[in-house]
């Protein structure tokens, strides 16, 4: 893997960074910095520290959420910044506790926005903040902040061949964590939508459906996969598969989608029960169709 983490395993012991997000004591940090551990503790700026207990995780987007109690008077929270407006060339503040040295503040800039990470398995990671600014291990977890303090993103994963700072930091979008945190407080992980298609082919129309799952949301609608087509030849009966009777997904209500992450990002900004309109490509004709997505529907409180 290029995409190493700040975090390195340590045989007895680990650090990480962090940020306050309330007054309630919950604490943002990325989730390969609390994974597989048995004590997480919480040192503040006062030099206080805390134990933290588990809130909840997100693995495929490599954020989690951890609670400590301490007086509110003890806890400033993060401000939040808005992620859509970066533009490349801003300055950057990334701050820390690299090595172990705590309080840590580095400066940079956005060297490149809508960057592809893949964090966990194969799952991707869209419109990563690219930055040059210095971070190394430890600094997983904490914050990159703008000008103005807001925290604009979460520091996550370096580029480098040796483990530490080359001058290539990737950071997740805040915009993302404020979709994910109150899941996280809420259910302790997320809830996504299934719109039951397991697998599609990019291709320069669209996106081919490979596979339905049986008995979801997609078959359900009236999505059409692959065809099995049984031929005679002579005494044997063959089966073909026949993928030009496919459906090709062009867009989701009046977005297009021409990649997997685009897709994936879309429906994965819903939520089940929702109602989608997929546009598709149906033996050369554009054909629209209502979809009701499925998944654990969240219970009101």
């Amino acid at each position: 893997r290029t995409d190493n983490f700040f975090l390195q395993a340590v045989p007895e012991e680990g650090t990480g960074s962090g940020m306050v997000i309330d007054k309630s004591g919950h604490i943002l940090t990325n989730f390969h910095v609390i994974e597989d551990v048995r004590e997480v503790a919480v040192t503040l700026f006062n030099g206080e520290s805390y134990d933290a207990t588990y809130v909840g995780s997100d693995p495929v987007n490599d954020l989690a959420v951890i609670r400590i109690e301490a007086p509110p008077e003890e806890l400033i929270p993060v401000r939040m910044g808005n992620s859509s407006k970066l533009k490349v060339g801003m300055n950057v503040y990334a701050i820390g506790n690299p090595f172990g040295l705590e309080r840590t503040l580095t400066t940079g800039i956005i060297s490149s926005l809508n960057r592809s990470l893949k964090i966990n398995g194969d799952r991707t990671i869209k419109s990563i903040i690219q930055i040059d600014a210095a971070v190394n291990p430890g600094n997983s977890g904490g914050p990159l902040l703008d000008s103005h303090g807001r925290m604009i993103g979460i520091n996550t994963a370096i580029y480098s061949k040796t483990g530490q700072s080359s001058g290539v930091g990737f950071a997740i979008p805040v915009n993302l964590a404020k979709r994910v945190i109150p899941q996280l407080i809420r259910h302790g992980h997320v809830i996504r939508p299934e719109i039951g298609i397991s697998r599609v082919y990019e291709t320069e129309e669209g996106l081919l459906v490979a596979k339905l799952i049986p008995g979801g949301p997609a078959e359900l609608a009236g999505i059409r996969g692959p065809q099995t087509k049984r031929e005679r030849r002579g005494p044997f009966v063959v089966e073909r598969i026949d993928r030009t009777a496919a459906d090709t997904i062009i867009r989701v209500d009046d977005e297009k989608v021409a990649t997997v992450d685009d897709f994936l990002g879309n429906i994965e900004s819903r939520n089940p029960g929702d109602t989608v309109t997929l546009t598709i490509l149906r033996e050369g004709q554009e054909v629209t169709v209502p979809l009701r997505l499925g998944g654990e529907v969240p219970q009101v409180r």
